[in-house]
């Protein structure tokens, strides 16, 4: 506390004291954009350290340079520049936009506007990149008319289209529509003058298929694909394949199979590129094709991130294809790998804007999957073994922590530890009461001021009804959660007919264990007939089929049970045999006569396309980086490295100067704090912006010092290699970054912005360095074989 009082004394007139300091003085002055940047705004405002001189649009978004890819999309893009460099840029961010990959198009067109600051159609793309960001595109496109006159009539009429389209009404449904309706006739209106502009056919195509949530119907699917087909005509291998799958996808998706086998090849440097045909093959049940596309999907991705140090959760979509891979992981089998890529999500770091409980980032969906798939596959001693670990602890959330309580119960049944079941339905008993309570307590207030302001009879009624039923779901889900756990007690007890009635009202059990328990009570016509609709009903998955076989021989059906295992074995290739939902089936496979390892190898399909190996894309686990070392100078003059804190973790805060306001307050908000990192063995260290004199003349000016050391970067090349730097504005950013024992960058933050919660970095820092211990302690990352 005596730290924060010195440096809160000191912060304000630190800033406004070394702010002004000349630059005769020896001190280095704040670093401004080269000539080559658009112009800065002008501003009675200060402006505030890290933030963009350009508009508070470009704080957000990439703020570090692009580079030119191979592999982004053959596109044909004119754009009015004499720079080659910025045209390039262009045509990238075009290809970027056609597979969704926002993040890195926006940075291609702030590399151009870099470049160019009169590129209009640089500052269109970005308002592009941000069409779900409706107050950035605003903004963007803002910068795009005022420099619209630059450019062709063409790049005008895209200018004046978009900006139409996102400053126009949309609060309502009708307004939407019209909206949509506007947009589709201006960019058929460029078409009009310009026919034989490919890029503004795709845009239109991928239009009138995402426009359905605007309310414009699908009059025609075939007169889309035409369009289409009317840009391969011309660039066979053009990213619109994309288009196509969308377009077909939930409506006839055979009819996007060439699509699929083409899109990955079109833009191979795209992850959702490779995402995109796993819609199709998913649709048609070919899991093992849809498997290739999403893992294709996951290392590009994971390769990308790992590259360029982007916060996974950053890039639009990763989540959602890393958490589809691991259903279709399950669907053919690969049990260990769909545990491995769970797990994989769940130790990506989190971050209060891009990955947490509440929102669907790998956080959420990674913990959803990893129990998904040890319940289906019944590994219940692998689930009370991750339940109080990292992966599945409690998690602060009702809907989440709900869940995880019902399958821990349930595994804890299965194995015989009932008395640890019945505490945790004693908490779930617990909860449904004090929610009962809470849905009273919102009936009675809301009936008693309805009646306060004299609504009749029918609108109190309402009022109470209204206020009650928003805790109807929550009650229902923990009903639903004690059905559970009571049928599989009551099953454990021998009443299975008990027990099959509660988990019809639990729902959600999983069929091959109820099918298990018919067959333990002597009802082996109805076992068939259920396990055989569940084999209908999820056609192409391999546990249906491994349950199928199992069930049919238990009930002395050999002859079905053997057609049942030849077509598990048809799509075998992958499954792994040590899971017991496979291992089980052994005794069947030696008397049917197959091999011990009964799996067939995998036919590849002719409609599949090109295919590059998987371990050419990428890793197929996210993995941290290796911080780059360095050796800075401390108030003192004497050098430090970051290697001096080999073997303890480190958290490096990167601040810009004692001219930084609200690096003062970040400072402010960590000081008190580093006792309590310190005692969790953690070190703190900052990094200066300004010279090492002038750092010192701020340290001297506090009376004891500081609790941590502050080093100097004043070229800023370590700010650069940790890319807390605006290439665009030549600018230091702040940053704030956790380095684990090994020197690796396990958590970030870099932002226009610091960050100032010092609570969330620490027990986000225990929480990576807790899951490596238990992965040491357990030496095992792959759980499939059960623990003795």
């Amino acid at each position: 506390m005596k730290h924060l009082l010195q440096l809160a004394a000191v912060a304000i007139p630190l800033c406004s004291y070394f702010a002004s300091l000349p630059v005769s003085q020896g001190d280095e002055a704040k670093p401004t954009a080269k000539d080559a940047t658009p112009p800065k705004e002008s501003t009675d405002d200060v402006l505030l350290e890290g933030h963009s001189g350009h508009g508070e649009v470009f704080n957000e978004g990439p703020r570090q340079a692009a580079y030119l890819m191979d592999g982004v999309g053959n596109v044909h893009f004119d754009v009015t520049t004499k720079s080659d460099e910025a045209r390039a840029f262009v045509r990238q961010g075009v290809g970027q936009l056609h597979g969704f990959w926002y993040f890195e198009s926006e940075r291609c067109f702030r590399q151009a506007a870099m470049i160019d600051p009169d590129c209009a159609t640089a500052y269109w793309g970005m308002a592009m990149s941000n069409r779900k960001s409706t107050d950035r595109a605003k903004g963007f496109i803002e910068k795009a008319t005022e420099r619209k006159d630059k450019v062709s009539k063409r790049e005008q009429m895209l200018i004046k289209a978009f900006e139409t389209y996102i400053n126009a009404k949309a609060g309502s449904k009708e307004e939407k529509e019209k909206r949509a309706k506007k947009y589709v006739t201006d960019l058929e209106a460029i078409l009009f003058d310009f026919p034989d502009d490919i890029e503004v056919k795709a845009f239109l195509c991928e239009f009138l298929w995402s426009a359905k949530r605007e309310g414009i119907d699908m009059v025609s699917y075939f007169a889309v694909d035409a369009l289409i087909q009317q840009v391969l005509d011309v660039e066979p291998l053009h990213p619109v394949h994309h288009y196509r799958i969308h377009l077909w996808d939930s409506h006839k998706a055979e009819m996007a199979l060439e699509s699929a086998a083409r899109c990955g090849l079109a833009a191979p440097a795209i992850a959702h590129m490779w995402h995109m045909p796993g819609h199709i093959y998913s649709r048609l049940k070919r899991y093992h094709d849809a498997v290739y596309q999403q893992e294709a999907s996951a290392r590009v991705d994971h390769a990308h991130m790992m590259k360029d140090l982007v916060i996974p959760d950053q890039i639009h979509n990763f989540a959602h294809n890393n958490e589809w891979c691991i259903r279709n992981l399950v669907h053919v089998g690969r049990v260990n790998d769909a545990i491995d890529l769970a797990k994989n999500m769940i130790s990506m770091p989190r971050h209060p804007k891009y990955n947490h409980i509440g929102k669907s980032g790998s956080y959420k969906y990674g913990r959803q999957r990893l129990q998904d798939v040890l319940r289906t596959y019944q590994l219940h001693e692998q689930l009370i073994a991750l339940a109080d670990t990292p992966y599945l602890e409690k998690c602060d959330n009702e809907g989440e922590d709900l869940k995880r309580d019902r399958y821990l119960a349930s595994a804890l049944v299965a194995v015989g530890d009932v008395e640890k079941a019945n505490a945790i339905r004693s908490e779930l008993d617990k909860a449904a009461t004090d929610e009962k309570a809470k849905q009273k307590k919102a009936g009675d207030e809301a009936e008693a001021k309805a009646k306060e302001e004299k609504k009749n009879e029918k609108e109190i009624k309402k009022a109470r009804s209204d206020a009650e039923g928003k805790f109807k779901n929550r009650l229902k889900d923990i009903d639903k959660a004690i059905a559970e756990i009571d049928g599989r007690l009551a099953a454990r007890e021998g009443d299975v007919k008990r027990a099959l009635e509660l988990f019809k009202k639990a729902d959600g059990v999983p069929v091959e264990e109820q099918v298990a328990l018919m067959l333990q009570d002597g009802q082996k016509d109805e076992a068939v007939k259920k396990i055989n609709a569940h084999v209908r009903s999820n056609r192409g998955e391999v546990r249906p089929l491994a349950a199928q076989v199992a069930t049919l021989w238990a009930a002395d059906k050999k002859d079905d049970a053997r057609k049942a295992f030849e077509e598990l074995r048809k799509l075998s290739s992958a499954v792994d045999l040590q899971v017991p939902a496979f291992a089980n089936l052994t005794p069947i496979a030696t008397e049917l006569g197959f091999d011990a390892n009964w799996r067939m190898e995998a036919t590849v399909a002719s409609d599949t396309g090109a295919r590059p190996a998987l371990s050419s894309l990428g890793p197929f686990r996210w993995q941290p980086v290796q911080a780059a070392n360095w050796t800075l100078h401390d108030v003192d003059n004497n050098p430090r490295s970051l290697s001096d804190f080999d073997g303890k973790p480190v958290v490096v805060i990167f601040y810009l100067g004692a001219g930084c306001l609200h690096c003062a307050e970040q400072l402010q908000a960590f000081a008190p704090k580093t006792e309590e990192f310190r005692k969790a063995g953690y070190e703190v260290v900052a990094i200066s912006s300004d010279k090492q004199t002038v750092m010192k003349r701020a340290y001297e000016d506090l009376e004891n010092g500081f609790p941590f050391p502050l080093v100097s970067d004043s070229d800023l090349s370590i700010f650069k290699a940790y890319r807390c730097y605006d290439d665009f504005e030549k600018q230091p950013l702040h940053g704030t970054f956790v380095i684990d024992t090994q020197g690796r960058i396990r958590w970030q933050d870099i932002s226009y912005e610091p960050f100032m919660d010092p609570d969330f970095v620490l027990k986000e820092a225990n929480r990576l360095l807790g899951q490596d211990n238990w992965e040491a302690t357990t030496k095992t990352e792959r759980l499939t074989v059960l623990p003795k």
